[in-house]
């Protein structure tokens, strides 16, 4: 398993509801959340060897939301 880290734009809950069932009903990944107190909005999730970050991050381009890498 490997930890992705991403900065997005999902700011409500309807916005966490809305990226549920991406991630729940998928095998490659393991445990997610969103921390909406965090300024970033950041998305942590625990995936296997088989998903990466660029992944994740066309997953949910292509259902309108916006993430990217966090700055270091």
């Amino acid at each position: 398993m490997q930890l992705v880290i991403l900065k997005t734009d999902i700011k409500t809950p309807q916005g966490v509801k809305n990226v549920q069932h991406l991630f729940d009903g998928n095998h490659h990944i393991k445990d997610w959340n969103i921390d909406r107190q965090d300024v970033d909005n950041v998305l942590r999730m625990e995936v296997s060897e088989k998903m990466d970050e660029q992944q994740v991050i066309a997953l949910l381009t292509a259902h309108g939301y916006h993430c990217e890498e966090l700055p270091d």
